[in-house]
């Protein structure tokens, strides 16, 4: 999944470089669309649109259908990758999900100041319902678009009535398409959407934007940076656990010394060493002594005649 937190920027990545990609050939493709069909009607000589600087091929018919065809090969590429692309990584994000359409409702009402926001996923949940209703539209302008194109280049003698159900059908949501540009564009230009707009032209969207709007989102992509955090907490727990553990050792075995050895290696400026209970045992069990013991038999040794 390309969505991740960037913390030291203050920032989430929202959407890829290929989604921007394929976001905007649909757009780009999808305007070119409308304004070719537009023209072909013909309103650009009716409304004197060709007198302006410029737009004088507006009024050329084959012109505009070549551009037409030419917007629609962008158009359908995009589409169908964005199917398989989205298909094949398994990503449902967008799919609607039980509840939308109250939440939606409740979420329009919080515009008009009436009750709080719920928390949101990803996507709020008008989001998922005009993402469906976008896909339906753009399907049938396909469909029928494709229908009429087979027509004009390979079968000018098709069925009348089927040539006239995809005529229509392709006007009706040609018209659609226009209102439902219309509202996504007016969607994001309300206050509490405006922060998405950065999403749409760079990928990302503010921290803290996500945050307060978007925590269920959040939630899901911050358990991994916590994992890893917690696994580094545990690393330095333990290794300061054992350092703290070996002083203990060292500064009991210190006290279990005697004491003129202990004395006599600092005055001569050693750290002194430590006897470890284990070792000063096995010492007292082979009756071995200690190194001021020692001295003192062999005094005595000296003193004692022939």
């Amino acid at each position: 999944m390309h969505d991740r937190i960037l913390k030291d920027k203050g920032l989430v990545v929202r959407h890829s470089r290929v989604e921007l990609v394929e976001h905007w050939a649909i757009a780009l493709s999808g305007l070119l669309l409308l304004v070719t069909g537009m023209f072909e009607l013909p309103l650009a000589n009716r409304y004197y649109i060709t007198s302006v600087p410029g737009l004088g091929w507006s009024g050329d018919f084959v012109t505009t259908l070549t551009l037409h065809y030419a917007a629609s090969v962008v158009f359908i590429a995009a589409a169908v990758f964005h199917l398989i692309y989205h298909g094949m990584l398994g990503e449902r994000g967008m799919i609607p999900r039980a509840g939308d359409l109250k939440s939606s409702i409740e979420v329009i009402k919080t515009f008009f100041g009436k009750g709080e926001e719920p928390p949101f996923h990803k996507y709020l949940p008008e989001q998922r319902l005009a993402y469906v209703g976008m896909a339906f539209i753009i399907a049938m302008l396909i469909l029928s678009g494709l229908i009429k194109t087979y027509k004009n280049i390979y079968a000018p003698d098709m069925s009348l009535t089927l040539v006239l159900w995809a005529t229509w059908v392709h006007n009706v949501f040609f018209v659609l398409f226009i209102l439902a540009f219309i509202a996504h564009i007016g969607a994001l230009i309300l206050k509490p959407n405006r922060p998405m707009i950065r999403g749409i032209f760079t990928g990302t969207v503010a921290l803290d934007y996500a945050r307060r709007r978007h925590p269920l989102w959040i939630d899901e992509l911050e358990p991994a940076g916590g994992d890893e955090a917690g696994q580094e907490a545990a690393q330095e727990s333990d290794a300061g656990g054992a350092e703290e553990a070996m002083q203990q050792v060292i500064a009991q075995a210190s006290l279990d010394m005697p004491a003129e050895t202990t004395s006599g290696q600092v005055a001569a400026g050693r750290p002194p060493v430590p006897v470890l209970p284990d070792q000063e045992a096995e010492r007292q069990a082979g009756g071995t002594k200690s190194s001021p013991e020692a001295a003192e038999d062999e005094l005595e040794a000296k003193k004692s005649p022939g």
